[in-house]
């Protein structure tokens, strides 16, 4: 459910400053606040801050004054001894105490340094390292367009960039197409590079950063350390953002948020963790675009480094532990995920999706969990957009590769569910559909040594399992009703024609693709154009009569 936030932040400070400074009431700047105080009655107030308000508009003339040759930052030390004198009297004055809440009280003088921090010559300005210039080193490509597209959009900001990656040049090498004016160093690290850096841009994905080695070294050396959605999130509105993690479902609901937005005739994107990078869009962004971000828990591990970040609308699908590989525990994990609201102010809107009951209205995706990811998508589009028209999902289709309808059958007889790589994924997506009797699953792929007996126990419940690719014998074995086809090609001509009125193929291959295709991408990808090309080929082929299965 959606909720209004009402701790106090850091944050809260830091964007009270900044809707102060757009409005010109600057004088409101150089008061402490303690939001969990009780205010006192409109009238009251005003009979309070009438005696003080004179003496704080010139305070907050003079002083900003003072503070603009100082250096940027958060910390009070820096303003002038006669702003830190004020800044004790002014403490002593409005100290107040709430144990119960814990409030956080804010000293004049870090208000002072907050206004230094976010105003230049009066003017608003968001906190952007120039980029021209300067020696940017990006550790880890990756292979999914986020590093690429950073590496492009630095590039073009006229930054000498230099890409630093352990996998050898033959695997990236749709990833470096196009990056011509970088230097590639591929296959290893050279520290080096670490070290003549003016400030790295980190991939999210390189595990635990907090004892890397190269990390840690180039950060003891005073080296500024970032990631591409931080370079991202500063260029942005945060009030324009809508944010969305979890341990499952992030990506649908993002998309789905997206899809209600677009919808509803707003100009709005689509970013962060799903794929690509918005950087390269920046130019075509403007003060009414919408941006939907999933953000994964490393990524908010990151977000989550002073200054934090968090979005004015914010949800979280759900929590399992996961990724512990990377977080090393339960906790940093749940509190990475934190990140997400963490730093919100008291007119942001956050919202949890476990509570939420499915939404009645038919979907194009499967399965009561893409029904309880509309209903926060719903949520989370309200927030931006009241006039939002949920039936509107109806049209939705789902993410590429993710139990995604194919073709423009009613219902969809053909769903890509090419990146489920483990036997639970495949289990739940022959779960999202209300028969399991009536879907033909294509599954096997690449061994990674885990067992398959999970999907061949289910082989009787099926209308039909085709086995591919090198896990494909040993699932035909476990399996006596398994057809073993051995590659994708083979069991989309088997299956079609097996298919009857009301049935359904599902790719769900529940390993990854590395013995056939170079990622679950291309695995889908070729399951869509054999299934244009069978059914095309096969025109009356599926005949439309009862299945014998009641």
């Amino acid at each position: 459910m959606s909720q209004r936030r009402g701790r106090v932040s850091f944050g809260y400070v830091r964007e009270k400053i900044r809707r102060c400074l757009r409005n010109g009431l600057l004088h409101r700047l150089i008061r402490p606040i303690t939001c969990s105080t009780p205010r006192p009655p409109a009238n009251e107030r005003h009979k309070q801050a009438a005696p003080d308000r004179q003496h704080c508009s010139l305070a907050a003339a003079q002083s900003t004054a003072r503070c603009r040759d100082l250096p940027l930052g958060d910390d009070a030390k820096h303003a002038p001894d006669q702003v830190e004198r004020q800044t004790q009297r002014n403490h002593r004055k409005h100290r107040t105490h709430d144990r119960q809440a814990g409030e956080r009280r804010v000293r004049y003088g870090r208000l002072l340094a907050l206004v230094a921090h976010v105003c230049v010559d009066g003017t608003y300005h968001r906190d952007m390292t120039e980029l021209a210039g300067q020696r940017i080193l990006l550790m880890g490509l990756g292979s999914f367009g986020g590093g690429s597209g950073c590496a492009r959009w630095l590039l073009d900001q006229g930054a000498d960039v230099t890409v630093t990656d352990l996998r050898s040049p033959e695997d990236l090498e749709q990833s470096t197409h196009g990056l011509d004016g970088a230097r590639l160093v591929l296959g290893h690290h050279d520290p080096a590079d670490f070290a003549a850096a003016d400030f790295i841009v980190v991939n999210p994905a390189v595990p635990h950063p907090w004892d890397n080695p190269l990390i840690q070294g180039a950060q003891a050396a005073g080296v500024p350390l970032t990631t591409e959605i931080r370079l991202l999130t500063e260029r942005l509105d945060r009030c324009r953002c809508i944010g969305i993690t979890g341990t499952a479902g992030k990506s649908t609901t993002a998309a789905m948020t997206h899809h209600l937005l677009k919808a509803a005739g707003l100009d709005a994107r689509l970013g962060g963790n799903i794929g690509g990078s918005l950087l390269t869009e920046l130019n075509t962004i403007n003060a009414d675009t919408w941006l939907v971000l999933e953000l994964s828990s490393a990524q908010l591990h990151w977000l989550g480094r002073e200054p934090g970040w968090s979005p004015a609308i914010a949800g979280i699908t759900n929590i399992a532990p996961n990724h512990l590989d990377w977080h090393e525990t339960e906790r940093h994990y749940s509190d990475s995920k934190a990140v997400i609201h963490r730093f919100q102010i008291e007119t942001d809107s956050f919202v949890r999706g476990e509570s939420f009951d499915p939404i009645t209205e038919s979907l194009r995706v499967p399965g009561e969990h893409n029904q309880r990811n509309a209903r926060m998508a719903i949520e989370l589009a309200r927030c931006a957009a009241p006039n939002i028209d949920p039936l509107e999902l109806a049209s939705f289709c789902g993410l590429p590769h993710r139990l995604c309808a194919l073709g423009g059958d009613e219902p969809p007889r053909f769903y890509d569910d090419s990146k489920s790589t483990t036997p639970e994924a495949t289990l739940l997506a022959i779960d999202s559909f209300p028969d399991s009797r009536r879907v033909h699953l294509i599954a096997g792929g690449y061994d990674k040594g885990v067992s398959l007996r999970p999907i061949a126990e289910r082989s009787d419940q099926l209308a039909g399992l085709y086995s591919i690719g090198a896990t494909g014998p040993a699932l035909a074995a476990a399996a006596p009703s398994c057809a073993p086809c051995e590659t994708l090609e083979r069991a989309v001509a088997t299956a079609i024609p097996r298919m009857r009125e009301g049935d359904v193929l599902l790719l769900s291959p529940g390993c990854a693709s590395w013995d056939q295709f170079d990622d679950y991408r291309q695995r889908g990808l070729r399951f869509a154009s054999l299934v244009a090309a069978e059914t095309s080929a096969q025109q009356g082929s599926i005949a439309p009569t009862s299945s014998s299965i009641d």
